[in-house]
């Protein structure tokens, strides 16, 4: 398996400090870590992520899923 390409987020600092979340595409999924500490990776399925991403947005707290 090949490493990943992150991407840091649009609301990073815009410096290359340790501030901001990076995503990384990984087949069906996709990754994400904090660049402070990024040997920590949480992964999820694109609708789960789209459905944080929508909740986040809406200034409402994400709904769990059983």
């Amino acid at each position: 398996m090949s490493a990943p390409t992150w991407q840091k987020s649009t609301f990073s600092d815009g410096s290359d400090g340790d501030t901001c979340v990076e995503l990384a595409p990984a087949g069906t999924c996709i990754r994400l870590r904090e660049s402070e500490d990024p040997a920590t990776e949480l992964t999820a399925a694109p609708e789960t992520f789209a459905g944080l991403l929508r909740a986040l947005r809406a200034g409402k707290p994400p709904s769990r899923q059983p």
